[in-house]
């Protein structure tokens, strides 16, 4: 009988199983058949339990996260594209420049070795088009039915810049609202794929990488820059409140200047989503001294990732700290913060 830790992979057809996270021979086969495969790169090669790098002096930043999305494959990309985009998106939004990742995987007894494949490579597609190695990480294997086939962990340091300090309790009265794009492609193409629902027009993640659209950003506005943030879970609406609760100012903003895709519109209206509170994995929104608004929103309309960038509100005076919108209807509503879990394991 052939023990599993002689085995080689079987990429096509195999499975995990217990002995490829027992530190073993399989182990080592499944590392280097898959994830150095994918990510190759000198600090892997060198096959320590870390990997050691120079820095430049100055400020640096750290985020760590943790993806758990289901299904794991939407239209647009997978929970590997996710992990990479999103924790290059928590540096960037300090306005830092991502210099590194980690990558840790707890994966199921019985997860198909092509689907791990394909996220790995798809992983080390996206880091490399970022120009961010993932540099070091682990792996577990859990007994079936103890996950759902892989959860990744990720974790990130960059650098920011010098002059730059950005902060969730820096926006002020009249500063102005910038958002990159439209809202809700994320949870919206998860949620179709989730519920196999069928839309005339194909709905797709929007989950890129923006640390070179923020890079543009700073360097049109500089420190007239208050603070950035990704809306991911919980959408623009958490993300506005959060904001607002920390520097101790309401908002104002206009919903038809909120960019909308129409079949995400018709899509939340089926489901019975508001968009406002829908993840979004690659879009960012900015506030931005008023002096300084028109030069941001060019630089971001010249870029990719910025095309629809838009004005859609100001900072307000506001003792309650209110986020409140202007409708298309000609009213006003209050934006509060999303009440339960409206789209569970988005990201």
């Amino acid at each position: 009988m052939i023990k599993a830790s002689s085995r080689k992979l079987d990429l096509a057809n195999g499975r995990v199983d217990l002995s490829h996270g027992a530190g073993g021979r399989a182990m080592r086969q499944l590392i280097e058949g898959i994830f150095h495969k994918a990510f190759d790169n000198d600090w892997l090669r060198a096959g320590n339990d870390q990997s050691a790098f120079v820095v430049p002096s100055g400020r640096m930043v750290m985020t760590t996260d943790g993806y758990v999305v289901s299904p794991l494959f939407f239209p647009g990309g997978n929970i590997g594209t996710l992990a990479v985009n999103g924790t290059i998106n928590d540096i960037a939004m300090a306005g830092a420049v991502p210099l590194y990742l980690s990558a840790s995987f707890i994966i199921e007894e019985g997860f198909p070795l092509t689907d791990l494949e394909q996220i790995a490579d798809s992983m080390g597609a996206a880091s490399r088009d970022a120009g961010v190695p993932i540099i070091t990480g682990d792996t577990k294997v859990v007994e079936r039915g103890k996950a759902d086939g892989v959860f990744i962990s990720t974790a990130g340091v960059g650098m920011v810049p010098a002059g730059l300090d950005l902060r969730s309790d820096a926006a002020r009265p009249r500063d102005a609202v910038v958002i990159s794009g439209s809202i809700g492609d994320h949870g919206v193409a998860v949620m179709s794929k989730r519920d196999n629902l069928e839309f005339d027009t194909a709905i797709v993640s929007d989950s890129a990488a923006l640390h070179r659209l923020v890079a543009d950003m700073v360097a049109a506005g500089g420190a007239h820059i208050r603070l950035m943030r990704d809306p991911t879970r919980g959408g623009i609406a958490a993300m506005l409140n959060e904001i607002a609760s920390h520097s101790k100012v309401g908002f104002h903003i206009d919903e038809e200047a909120i960019p909308l895709k129409p079949e995400v519109a018709a899509a939340c209206e089926f489901l019975g989503l508001d968009p406002l509170n829908v993840a979004n994995e690659g879009k960012l929104v900015a506030v931005v001294a008023p002096e300084a608004a028109d030069a941001v929103l060019e630089a971001m309309r010249a870029h990719p990732l910025g095309l629809e960038a838009a004005l859609i509100g100001y900072a307000v005076a506001d003792d309650n700290c209110l986020v409140q919108m202007a409708t298309s209807f000609g009213g006003a509503r209050i934006v509060d913060w999303l009440s339960g879990e409206q789209l569970p394991r988005i990201c």
